[in-house]
């Protein structure tokens, strides 16, 4: 049964040393780390620690940020490898799986940190009924206004070889928009026809 360390950090000009350093005294062998540049950055040492554990091992983290950018993000990790058998343990906070109590304190945060994402899901959940309620819908709003949709009729009706870039240029808006704009137009007539 192994103790497999992971150290992360944000920037290239951070360094591992003081985590790694504290994870070696801990007993963790081997070590896995990654420098990340970027929220969305990958994270192939967390990757690569995750294939090498196996069932009885324990994952060792400095703290449990290094591990995930958010409580759901560790949890969601952490329930992972405990359903593979595996442990974890944080040097710094009371996360402890190999232990009853470290165990129910880990399993107290992730309740919270379902509870959590639940009334963010909820509260975006109510705010989009209340703006629809108020006639506005969410997303960006469109650059397509109902006069540029009334020019790009009249150029696609008048000038039979006008292709969406020309009249995206013309425009001034991007193609993708004025397409989206006049089929979106064109379904609306064909519903109310219908």
């Amino acid at each position: 049964m192994a103790v497999v360390g992971y150290t992360r950090v944000s920037t290239q000009e951070q360094n591992l040393h003081s985590q790694i350093d504290a994870l070696k005294a801990a007993g963790a062998d081997p070590i896995f780390s990654d420098k990340l540049i970027g929220k969305n950055a990958a994270r192939p040492g967390l990757i690569d620690a995750k294939k090498f554990l196996r069932t009885g091992d324990t994952l060792l983290v400095y703290s449990t940020d290094r591990l995930g950018r958010s409580m759901i993000d560790v949890v969601t990790i952490v329930t992972e490898l405990g359903e593979r058998g595996v442990e974890f343990k944080s040097l710094t906070e009371p996360f402890d799986t190999t232990t009853p109590g470290g165990e129910l304190f880990f399993h107290i945060c992730a309740a919270f940190a379902q509870m959590n994402g639940r009334i963010i899901s909820d509260r975006t959940r109510a705010g989009l009924a209340a703006a629809k309620a108020r006639g506005r819908s969410g997303g960006r709003p469109t650059v397509m206004t109902p006069e540029r949709i009334a020019l790009a009729r009249r150029m696609r009706a008048d000038t039979p070889r006008a292709t969406w870039e020309t009249i995206a240029a013309a425009l001034g808006v991007g193609v993708s928009s004025v397409r989206r704009a006049l089929e979106r137009d064109d379904d609306d007539g064909a519903a109310v026809a219908s």
